[in-house]
């Protein structure tokens, strides 16, 4: 059996969750009201886990940080369980850059399913690791936010919490953020 181990955090959004093994991270949390909605939303597996704050501390800092409206790299090792075709989208997903979208369209046909952007949206529904895995930065091929598992007010809380840095970046190829 793997060693469980998470920590639950406040930023200036929330109280987040992680939660890893020795193999990676395994789950992060958007921001709850309180700790034990965070800790909650970790899953079943929180139960057998020990809470540490040293193990954790790299990457706890770096969720603040981006909460602050930094834009920090998050090149963890994530323990990807879905899918094939879930684990595409989210390895592509993990590439957009800080301060920029991309469709479900755009995805689907990144990942070799052109056509399967309802299915990306699906994927993304589903991802373990929000702000690590951005999904937020998916949006409709519209302009339109799209869905998001935490709610489109928290996505264009997100894109908005991006687009303030990304406003004071030069001009650099790629997408913007939507009004």
């Amino acid at each position: 059996m793997k060693a469980l181990v998470y920590s639950v955090f406040k930023t200036g959004m929330g109280w987040v969750g992680v939660m890893a093994s020795d193999e990676g991270l395994l789950r992060t949390t958007l921001p709850w009201g309180t700790p034990e909605d965070a800790r909650a939303d970790l899953g079943p597996d929180v139960q057998s886990a020990r809470e540490v704050t040293a193990r954790l501390a790299d990457v706890v800092n770096r969720i603040r940080g981006y909460f602050e409206g930094r834009a920090v790299s998050f090149s963890d090792a994530l323990v990807l369980n879905g899918t094939p075709f879930q684990q595409r989208v989210w390895q592509a997903t993990r590439l957009i850059p800080y301060g920029e979208t991309r469709t479900y369209s755009e995805i689907a046909g990144q990942v070799g399913s052109p056509g399967a952007a309802r299915a990306v949206g699906q994927a993304l529904g589903a991802n373990p690791f929000p702000i690590i895995v951005p999904c937020h930065r998916v949006i409709a091929s519209g302009g339109g936010l799209g869905g998001f598992g935490g709610g489109l007010v928290m996505k264009a809380t997100l894109l908005n919490l991006e687009r303030g840095l990304a406003s004071a970046m030069s001009s650099r190829p790629g997408h913007s953020l939507p009004a």
